[in-house]
């Protein structure tokens, strides 16, 4: 095979990035102190990111740098002072999420590749196309794809010059990443700001089908499929695991590259995994990459799987004999640390040492010998030295304009200079001199001077008055269509293959009805939707897939960006209007009250915001029931998505509710136990919202609704509209509700 494959690596600290090097990597991801998806990984500072590009690019292994957080509007000034600073770095490709960032990204600091992160959660063509038009030069699919859908998704990246990347090992979430809020309602640790509480790998209440841990999957490893990514397309594969120690991100680097070399050397894959069992696993699946869905995918049990493992690939006679190899694999794994750290040592982050040595006297060029272990020059300045003017050279002078130097990738150690009499030169020619000095220090790349991006800044207020927008599902709720003036938006299945005529025939005879499009559309599913949209005509859509947004776009169908694009800050606002001409978008029910303040709206842009819904916590494409309830099914197959219409239940040990409902044409979900209502943002935050938003799915929770559909809608639009006591009598009518993300924020 003449491609090469990327191995690309997590570096959640200075040791497992020095691992990664040692291993073999091609590639390693890894996060600042701020502003990245692992905040408990440890991370690395500024100045430790310049000795660590020097060391990787030594090592030829490039460096990425994660900045995969939705940013909200207080962030951006630091946001921007942050990029200021990278821009005149080394750095290989940033991993982003947030839609504003691109944005700033893609106009601003031009000079980066953009590399979209799996909590974008890519998964159709379409999303694709929209990534390109944002300038995207790589992008992570979403680790559900199986083998057929990453070749054909990755058919469509390189026809739009972008390349794919494809997680190969570690944990799988069972949610679609960026579209799980479980951890950020329970608790205000979100998922899409790197705070996940994992609760996924929590202790419930036993199920009846007797689990204890029934959203605990087992971690994900393709070892043996390398053949099928790499005729897929796949340009890189990603191991997970920033939370994970040195010698985890040892081990696994290094037997991937041993297969990999193996595939390229011999044309054949080793078929030994074992090394990948002595560190942490919860067993391995692949059944997602084979499209093979089934319950053999869970482990009832989140913990280190190693020691399990020499009793399952073992037939002991007897506990001495297991016990004696649990002591050997727990030698041999103290040994691989003992002998990693000693060579761990031997590696240095520090950055190179500058020796500068300064000569001259009036009437001659100022001469600069700059020397380090990567580098040695000299260069003259472009004027005389003088015996006169503001300031005498002197090396608190010169330290003064050269400290840029520190940084780089080097740092000035030494500072000598060799002046006859004083003498003095411009201090500009100073700047000139730096200048071309980082030049050559940064391999003949020019410096960057910091951008001012330009303010948002807020309109005008004017009183408007918001209207009410519903959202059903049910075919026997489209008379509210007939009977209320306000806004009813029907949101479509996610597998809509199958019953793609049902509803083009619903919407062609109900022209007032809108169409609601879900989050994850994959595949036949996204041909269909493409079709309806070819087929129907409408004269406007609300999606929460970029795919779909995509395909609105180009055919010119005005297009309002839904809540699980998770839209928080005003660049992504301008990003959606100035790209694809989106004529509005709802703001994200994660943020508080003044995080949602602070966000300026473009002209003529219409904003949203739901105050009523069932809150969806995930949405799988596993079948949690399972390990709940059980099923006569082993594993996924078409009629399962089109016709499996259950709903259950699991409870935390802190005695929370969650309840998983499949319907019709839809992927599972868990919804929490109490739906949202948020009043309190109508009179906290008046002028801002065009429409507030209800959700009257048919979605079973604890909260109990005291009117029927219809006069609940009366009963919300007369709150809009400001009639007195109809808070108390929505408080009365909904109830429990949870408004709790309205209060903390992320």
């Amino acid at each position: 095979m003449n491609r090469k494959i990327e191995l690309l690596a997590p570096g959640g600290d200075i040791d497992s990035i020095k691992a990664a090097i040692l291993a073999g990597a091609d590639a390693i991801y890894l996060g600042l102190d701020k502003f990245n998806a692992r905040n408990r990984a440890t991370n690395i500072n500024f100045e430790n990111l310049q000795g660590v590009l020097r060391l990787a690019h030594k090592n030829n292994c490039e460096v990425f740098l994660t900045l995969n957080i939705i940013i909200v509007e207080s962030e951006i000034p630091a946001l921007i002072s942050l990029l200021n600073k990278l821009v005149n770095t080394n750095i290989d490709g940033v991993i982003v999420q947030d839609l504003g960032l691109v944005y700033l990204l893609s106009n601003y600091f031009k000079g980066f590749k953009i590399h979209v992160s799996t909590q974008l959660t890519t998964h159709n063509k379409g999303q694709i196309k929209f990534l390109s038009i944002l300038k995207a030069s790589r992008i992570n699919l979403s680790r559900e794809l199986n083998i057929d859908e990453i070749k054909a998704l990755t058919s469509v990246a390189h026809e739009n010059n972008v390349l794919s990347e494809v997680f190969v090992h570690g944990s799988f979430c069972i949610s679609f990443s960026g579209i799980c809020y479980i951890s950020s309602v329970h608790g205000g640790n979100s998922g899409n700001r790197g705070r996940c509480s994992q609760p996924c790998r929590d202790r419930y209440l036993t199920t009846d089908a007797g689990v204890d841990y029934p959203l605990n999957l087992k971690d994900n490893s393709a070892y043996f499929d390398l053949e099928e990514l790499a005729d897929a397309g796949v340009d890189s594969l990603k191991i997970e695991g920033r939370i994970k120690k040195f010698d985890y991100v040892y081990t696994v680097v290094h037997t991937w590259r041993k297969q990999l070399q193996s595939f390229y050397n011999q044309k054949k894959l080793i078929n030994d995994n074992s090394d990948l069992y002595k560190v942490f696993n919860r067993d391995f699946t692949n059944s997602f990459l084979k499209g093979d869905i089934n319950k053999d995918m869970f482990i009832d049990n989140p913990r280190d799987h190693s020691i399990k493992h020499l009793s399952e690939i073992n037939n002991y006679s007897s506990q001495n004999e297991l016990e004696k190899d649990q002591l050997a694999l727990y030698d041999e794994k103290e040994n691989l640390k003992a002998d990693l750290e000693n060579k761990l040592k031997q590696i240095s982050i520090a950055k190179a040492f500058l020796v500068i040595n300064i000569s001259g006297k009036c009437g001659v060029p100022l001469k600069v010998s700059v020397t380090s272990s990567d580098v040695s020059f000299d260069i003259l300045s472009e004027v005389n030295l003088m015996d006169k003017g503001t300031e005498a050279l002197s090396n608190e002078l010169v330290l003064k304009r050269f400290k840029a130097f520190n940084d780089t990738e080097f740092f000035i150690k030494e500072l000598n200079l060799d002046l006859q009499g004083e003498v003095f030169i411009p201090f500009k020619e100073l700047t000139s001199l730096k200048k071309r000095i980082l030049f050559i220090l940064n391999g003949s790349k020019e410096t960057i001077v910091p951008v001012d991006v330009p303010i948002i800044r807020k309109q005008a207020v004017i009183n408007t008055k918001p209207f009410l927008s519903v959202l059903i599902s049910s075919i026997s709720d489209v008379y509210l269509c007939k009977e209320t003036n306000v806004s009813v938006y029907f949101q479509l299945p996610s597998c809509i293959k199958g019953e793609l005529e049902k509803f083009i025939d619903l919407f062609t005879t109900n022209k007032k009805l809108i169409p609601w499009f879900p989050s994850v559309i994959i595949g036949e599913d996204y041909i269909a939707a493409l079709e309806f949209l070819q087929r129907v005509q409408p004269a406007s859509i609300v999606t929460n897939n970029t795919g779909i947004a995509y395909e609105a776009y180009r055919k010119g169908i005005a297009w309002i960006a839904g809540p699980y694009l998770n839209i928080v800050n005003s660049f992504s606002l301008i990003s959606l209007k100035e790209n694809f001409n989106c004529s509005g978008s709802f703001i994200s029910n994660e943020i508080n009250k003044e995080q949602i303040r602070r966000i300026n709206k473009p002209d003529n842009f219409n904003l949203y915001y739901s105050i009523y819904h069932p809150i969806v916590l995930m949405t799988s494409r596993q079948c949690l029931f399972h390990q709940v309830t059980g099923c006569d099914k082993k594993r996924i197959d078409d009629s399962c998505i089109q016709d499996c219409e259950k709903s259950s239940s699991i409870t935390n040990l802190e005695k929370n509710s969650f309840f998983i409902e499949k319907s019709n044409g839809n992927y599972h979900e868990i919804y929490n136990e109490n739906n949202l209502l948020n009043t309190d943002i109508v009179a906290d935050i008046p002028n801002m919202f065009s429409s507030f938003f209800i959700d009257l799915r048919n979605v079973k929770t604890k909260t109990k609704v005291g009117r029927n559909k219809l006069g609940i809608i009366m009963l919300f639009e007369d709150f809009v509209n400001g009639k007195p006591d109809t808070k108390k009598e929505l408080d009365k009518n909904i109830y429990p509700s949870n408004n709790t993300q309205y209060k903390k924020g992320i």
